[in-house]
């Protein structure tokens, strides 16, 4: 994926389709144009320049931003068989849900704060000037029952960085498919030039301490009574790993 600072549209209007679609995951072409007030003989160009420089592309009658991130992938366990693929704009109300039911167990504070995010939003992948974000889920019978997310800010300081959630929810654990999304997050942020992913859990959550830990990631710090958990002050534990 090419870095958020290095997107050049060569024209004023180009990079104004490009930011309307980014910001909000899918689009109807009609809609765009007729939104930001377009000829229909240049938005055609412009949609054709970007969608041969690879920024955008159209699916289903909707344009959306490009990310390269692989082919959907099968997983068949004793009992179960998932797949693994990138995420797609359709993909949110069931993220958002597996999210949130993940959260209620009150050990995954900041996977909470992503889905608030989203949802608000309306937008699940986003590349521009400000951050790259991206999403991987594990699906059985094409519902979503997990994810990996990544989000880099485009920080020159922090370019080389990125922060993980992972998550599955409770009746889908033990088959491996945390341990298939985490491979492919990382798989996918080592390939677009990160060096470091980290992410921080409540102590209270050693599950997914130990998962982690087994994958090879490192304790950097700890910050004593970051979380307040029922009512109780809880230490943030900041995990992280080296690609």
């Amino acid at each position: 994926m090419e870095s958020a600072e290095t997107l050049e549209f060569g024209h004023a209007d180009r990079k104004e389709i490009y930011e309307y679609v980014e910001r909000r995951g899918a689009v109807d072409p009609e809609e765009t144009r007729d939104r930001l007030g377009l000829d229909p003989g240049g938005f055609r160009h412009h949609v054709a320049i970007l969608k041969r420089d690879g920024r955008i592309e159209e699916e289903e009658g909707t344009l959306r931003v490009t990310i390269d991130a692989g082919a959907e992938e099968e997983y068949v366990s004793e009992a179960l068989e998932f797949h693994i693929r990138p995420a797609r704009q359709e993909d949110l109300t069931g993220i958002v849900g597996a999210i949130r039911q993940v959260a209620e167990e009150k050990t995954y504070i900041e996977a909470e704060s992503v889905a608030d995010e989203i949802d608000h939003e309306n937008a699940l992948l986003r590349h521009n000037e400000l951050q790259s974000r991206m999403f991987f889920v594990a699906t059985v019978d094409d519902e979503v029952v997990g994810w990996v997310h990544l989000h880099a800010p485009e920080l020159e300081k922090l370019s080389h960085t990125a922060e993980l959630t992972v998550g599955v929810l409770e009746e889908y654990r033990a088959h491996g498919i945390g341990s298939h999304l985490l491979s492919r997050g990382l798989e996918w942020a080592g390939s677009n030039g990160y060096e470091k992913v980290y992410q921080s859990v409540p102590s209270t959550n050693e599950e997914a301490i130990a998962f982690l830990e087994e994958h090879n990631w490192e304790t950097e710090a700890v910050r004593e009574d970051h979380y307040k958990l029922n009512g109780h002050y809880v230490d943030e534990i900041m995990m992280a790993v080296e690609l």
